[in-house]
């Protein structure tokens, strides 16, 4: 048996996290802050990879979510002093575009959807179908502004202005994030954050990508022929692998299928 020699060199390894599904969203692949921290902390600290790649494939969600996620791969990554990949998947959309700028290269497939840099709130208004079968709807508050947006109520100009303001100031932060990230890279075109979307090599030549290429070929053609990829993902519940999910985690999925449906996925 071949003795231990202190002095051969180990294989460098990169860590490669899965990020998949909806942020923010009930479903069973959903992601939040506090479901991935695990994984992301065990990432960056466990036998010194040489780098982290994060594999995302997200329509977005949750602006509050993405922010912390993001801020918690910078906050690792410099503590640890590791470099980080992001490789886009079928999408990285909205808030799944907030996690790939939280890297410090982001690669695309040829058909990968990327992008969507805006902000959204969407609802529903059923006061005409109350009004037709004479529901009348009771509402009482302590503050003007605690019923905004009701959808058994008419609109308010008043409170589609406020609502508008909220979302400029999440539309804010979310290109300040990108800026920051992406600074210099970015092309200049008053389209980037409109909330539009771009395929592939579109992506790169807007600067919201570096190149196309996948994660296997990218780490071996940067950290040598014998990287070691060390795998994270999420634990699916038990419930729903038996076929037992919840009415909360059918609906749950049911929204995220609707998120990904939006970029024709």
């Amino acid at each position: 048996m071949a003795g231990w020699n202190p002095f051969k060199r180990k294989r460098p390894t990169v860590a490669v996290v899965r990020l998949q599904g909806a942020i923010g969203m009930a479903g069973r692949t959903g992601m939040s802050d506090r479901s991935t921290a695990a994984l992301l902390e065990k990432a960056f600290k466990r036998g010194k990879p040489a780098a982290v790649a994060l594999e995302i494939n997200s329509p977005g969600g949750s602006p509050v979510q993405s922010s912390l996620i993001g801020a918690r791969i910078r906050r690792l990554a410099q503590e640890h002093e590791v470099p980080v990949f992001a490789f886009v998947e079928d999408v990285a959309a909205s808030g799944g575009y907030w996690l790939a700028a939280a890297a410090d290269e982001i690669w695309v497939d040829d058909s990968s959807v990327v992008g969507s840099i805006g902000v959204i709130s969407a609802g529903f208004g059923a006061h005409v179908f109350l009004d037709r079968h004479g529901i009348e709807r009771r509402v009482h508050t302590a503050g003007k502004s605690k019923s905004m947006m009701d959808p058994f109520r008419p609109e308010k100009d008043e409170d589609v202005a406020r609502l508008k303001r909220l979302l400029e100031q999440i539309h804010g932060s979310f290109i300040d994030h990108v800026r920051a990230r992406r600074g210099p890279k970015l092309a200049d075109d008053p389209e980037l954050f409109t909330g539009e979307i771009w395929v592939g090599r579109a992506a790169v030549e807007k600067g919201l990508a570096d190149g196309v290429g996948h994660l296997v070929p990218q780490m071996k053609a940067r950290f040598g022929d014998k990287v070691r990829l060390r795998r994270y993902e999420q634990k699916r519940p038990l419930l729903p692998r038996l076929g037992m999910a919840l009415a909360g985690g059918v609906i749950g999925d049911i929204e995220e299928r609707a998120q990904f449906a939006r970029f024709g996925l």
